[in-house]
C-alpha cells in the first residue's frame, strides 16, 4: 500500500487535502447563472431529443401505413403529403424553437455575468507558470504589495477582479464552484470578475492542456469571513523576523547559499528571485506542488529532495542535502508563516 501511495500521489494525497471541484454547486453570483444556463441546456435539448424521438416515430408509422394503402401506380414524388411529412415539419418548427430559447438563455447568461458590481474590489493578479500559479496583491502603497502561490484568499460578500495572463504557454483558470473557465495567454492580460456567496475552500485547476505536468496544475480559492481576511492580509503584507534560534540560522544559511536563491524569494532577505514561487509565508499555505501534497515538514523534505518523484517534469532539480542540512532547511522553512 505504501509503494502504491508513492507511486500515484495525485490519487491519494492530492485527493485527501483539497475538496472536490463542482460546477453544480454554485457558491457564487457567476457560477449561479452559469448553472442555471446549463439547466436551461439540459432540459431543452432534453426537449429537442424527445421532439425529434417522437416525430421519428410517427412518422415510421405513418409511412407504413400510407405505404400499404397507396395504389401501386401513383409516382412516389407526386404523393399528397402525408402524415410523415407534417409530422417531421412539426418536430422542426419545435426544435428551432427551442434552440432559440437557448441562444437567448446564453446571450442572458453571457449579460448576467457582467454585471457584477465592481465596488471595493480586491484587485489580484495571477500569472501560469508550468506548473504553478502566483498571486501578486496589489495595493496603492508599494510596501503593501505581496505574492503568494497556489492559494487565492478572497473576502465573502467582496467582488475580487482577477488579472488573468500566462508566463509561459496557453493556460486555463477555471474554479467552478465561483464562475467558468478564462484562458491565460503569454503576452495578452484578461480579466475575471467573482464574489464568494458564503466561505469555504474552493479548487481550481489549469483547464487548457499546458505539458507534462497538466493534470497536477490546480490551486485552492480560499473564501473567508472579511475579519479573518483582514487578519490574513495583514500577516501575509508583514516581512518575516529573522531567525534567532541556531537551527533556523542554520537552515537560512542552507538556503542562502544553496541553489534555492536562484529561484524563489524571501521578502526581508536577499532572496529576490521570481522563476519560482514566492517563499516568504509558505509555513502558512495548506499545500505544496499547487495542491499537490500537504504542507508538512515531511511532505516539505520530500518535496525538496526529489521533486521529480512527485511532478516529473517539473522545473526544480533534485536537492540531494545531507540530513543535518536538511532538517535545519525544513525548520527555517517551516518558521515563515
Amino acid at each position: 500500500m505504501t509503494g502504491l501511495s508513492m507511486s500515484w500521489p495525485s490519487f491519494s494525497l492530492a485527493t485527501a487535502i483539497a475538496p472536490m471541484q463542482n460546477a453544480l454547486l454554485p457558491a457564487g453570483p457567476q457560477a449561479a447563472k452559469i448553472h442555471e444556463h446549463w439547466q436551461h441546456n439540459l432540459w431543452i435539448c432534453t426537449g429537442v431529443y424527445v421532439v425529434v424521438v417522437i416525430a421519428l416515430v410517427i412518422g415510421i408509422v405513418t409511412a407504413r401505413r400510407g405505404n400499404a394503402s397507396t395504389a401501386p401506380d401513383v409516382d412516389a414524388f407526386h404523393r399528397p403529403e402525408t402524415g410523415a411529412t407534417r409530422s417531421v415539419t412539426v418536430a422542426v418548427a419545435i426544435s428551432v424553437l427551442l434552440l432559440m430559447l437557448l441562444l437567448f438563455s446564453s446571450v442572458y447568461t453571457d449579460r448576467a455575468l457582467a454585471r457584477l458590481p465592481l465596488q471595493g474590489a480586491v484587485n489580484i493578479k495571477v500569472v501560469g507558470h508550468q506548473w504553478w500559479w502566483e498571486v501578486r496583491y496589489d495595493n496603492e502603497q508599494p510596501s503593501r504589495i505581496f505574492t503568494t502561490a497556489n492559494e487565492i484568499h478572497i473576502p465573502v460578500g467582496q467582488p475580487v477582479v482577477l488579472e488573468l495572463t500566462a508566463d509561459d504557454v496557453i493556460h486555463s483558470f477555471w474554479v467552478p464552484n465561483l464562475h467558468g473557465k478564462r484562458d491565460l495567454i503569454p503576452g495578452h492580460q484578461t480579466t475575471l470578475q467573482l464574489l464568494a456567496d458564503k466561505p469555504g475552500t474552493y479548487r481550481g485547476q489549469c483547464a487548457e492542456f499546458c505539458g507534462y505536468q497538466h493534470a497536477k496544475m490546480a490551486f485552492q480559492v480560499i473564501a473567508e469571513s472579511p475579519g479573518d481576511y483582514s487578519n490574513w492580509l495583514q500577516a501575509q503584507q508583514q516581512s518575516p523576523s529573522p531567525p534567532s534560534d541556531p537551527n533556523l540560522q542554520h537552515g537560512e544559511k542552507v538556503f542562502m547559499s544553496g541553489t534555492c536563491v536562484m529561484c524563489h524569494a524571501i521578502q526581508g532577505t536577499e532572496a529576490g528571485a521570481q522563476k519560482a514561487p514566492d517563499l516568504t509565508h509558505i509555513a502558512s499555505r495548506r499545500t505544496l506542488g499547487a495542491s499537490e501534497l500537504p504542507n508538512t515538514p515531511e511532505q516539505l523534505a520530500s518535496w525538496i529532495v526529489d521533486p521529480q518523484k512527485v511532478k516529473p517534469g517539473v522545473n526544480m532539480p533534485p536537492n540531494p542535502l545531507p540530513k543535518e542540512d536538511l532538517q535545519a532547511l525544513v525548520a527555517y522553512l517551516e518558521s515563515l508563516k
